[in-house]
């Protein structure tokens, strides 16, 4: 008798986190805009040029741009604890502001 009580037990929890799975909204297919990213033949330093998904120059996004990673370690700029520049990384410098390029018209 225990042992049946338990099988149900077991069996109402996975049916009801499988019902929670099911209705939970979906993902967003992109959950960032498009806009969030600059194009690609955007002035470095300009406000355009911002990753909104990151909060930091598009033109120097190492999350959405891999290939710079070794520019910046090259120059000693990098965080090995974080994966990022340290010049961008906020958890070691927790007082960083990463200042946007001004808007023009």
């Amino acid at each position: 008798m225990v042992r049946s009580s338990i099988v149900l037990l077991v069996v109402a929890v996975l049916a009801s986190a499988a019902c929670k799975k099911e209705s939970a909204p979906p993902p967003a297919a992109d959950q960032h805009a498009e806009s969030a990213h600059a194009p690609a033949n955007v002035k470095p330093g300009s406000y355009e040029d911002w990753c909104g998904e990151h909060g930091v120059p598009e033109s120097q996004c190492t999350l959405c741009h891999p290939d710079l990673i070794p520019a910046f370690k090259a120059t000693g700029d990098w965080c090995e604890e974080h994966s990022l520049p340290e010049s961008h990384c906020k958890k070691c410098n927790p007082n960083l502001v990463i200042a946007r390029g001004k808007k023009t018209n």
